[in-house]
């Protein structure tokens, strides 16, 4: 046997052991399926019917917003009422034209020193800057003219009636530059926002606090439920202890005037950028809807029910449904 052969044979120790190839299967399923859609997605007709179609849900979406919004109302500010734009306009809360103090009202009230007769407030009197009240100005710039008012000499023969009505005329004058500079300071309108904001609260509390409604708003109703003669009747409540600041709805009254100031804030210019106070007003707007369900439940429609909604403006959107903002 010659060489080759012995190389080529298959048990001969030259020859190397065959090598086998992994087979693989091609199906052109999928590429046929993947060029179906690719022209399909070219066919003009198509396209146009997916135009068409996505232009009407559209407009649906527009129309059904455009009806929630007339049915249900902005469930974030909801419907102004005057006081709701009191807490926007800061001027509201500056010192209120005080009449009976000025020069020439001083001067004829000369005679009567009583100072005290300005405390006499309204039950919500306006609130000022640093935590004043208007009756506290009233008193001091009264007790402040008595203090500077030129003396008058007691001996009327020698006294000189031109000199002392110079001096009136120029007392009266510095008074009334210090009642305008008094104003300006104490003003809620040289504020900043957190002062109108604790301003604002403050004017919730006083609004809508128990403390002053169960005075004139009646009790929610009673419910159906026949109670058992025999049994003893309910405790009474522990009498409320200074001013009711934890109620259902002082609460949504503040979260109303904080919600209002984020809502205005974001409105104004580089509010669409700021991510963090829009979570806020988020937040702010469902808790406002968690307690005025609760609200709502509890109260039954009474008389703080209704007060609450036509004072703060509030419509069916704010409560109801699911608020997206």
């Amino acid at each position: 046997m010659s060489l080759f052969r012995q190389l080529a044979a298959p048990g001969s120790p030259g020859m190397a052991a065959p090598i086998s190839c992994p087979s693989f299967s091609f199906s052109t399923t999928h590429a046929d399926q993947a060029n179906a859609e690719k022209h399909k997605h070219r066919d003009p007709y198509t396209l146009a019917q997916a135009r068409q179609r996505k232009a009407a849900n559209l407009a649906r979406q527009e129309v059904l917003q455009k009806e929630r919004a007339a049915a249900l109302g902005d469930p974030i500010r909801g419907v102004t009422t005057p006081f709701i734009e009191s807490l926007d306009n800061a001027e509201s809360y500056g010192v209120t034209p005080m009449d009976s103090l000025s020069p020439q009202a001083l001067t004829r009230a000369d005679t009567e020193t009583d100072i005290s007769a300005s405390d006499a407030a309204s039950e919500h009197e306006t609130h000022l800057n640093y935590f004043l009240t208007p009756s506290e100005v009233n008193r001091s710039l009264e007790y402040s003219y008595a203090l500077t008012k030129p003396p008058v000499s007691s001996n009327r023969n020698t006294a000189d009636p031109v000199m002392e009505e110079e001096h009136a005329q120029v007392h009266a004058g510095r008074h009334e530059n210090a009642h305008r500079a008094i104003s300006r300071i104490v003003s809620l309108a040289t504020g900043n926002s957190k002062d109108r904001t604790r301003a604002n609260i403050q004017r919730c509390v006083d609004v809508f606090g128990r403390h002053h409604t169960d005075k004139y708003l009646a009790p929610k109703p009673l419910p159906n439920v026949a109670r058992d003669p025999s049994l003893p009747p309910p405790p009474e409540k522990t009498p409320r202890a200074g001013p009711d600041t934890g109620s259902s709805e002082v609460q949504i009254a503040i979260l109303s005037a904080k919600i209002r100031v984020l809502a205005n804030h974001l409105e104004g210019q580089g509010g669409k950028k700021d991510k963090y106070n829009k979570r806020n007003l988020r937040l702010l707007v469902h808790r406002r809807q968690k307690m005025l369900k609760y609200m709502r439940t509890k109260e039954r429609g009474g008389a703080r029910w209704q007060h609450l909604v036509q004072t703060l403006g509030l419509t069916p959107g704010t409560w109801e449904g699911e608020i997206s903002l």
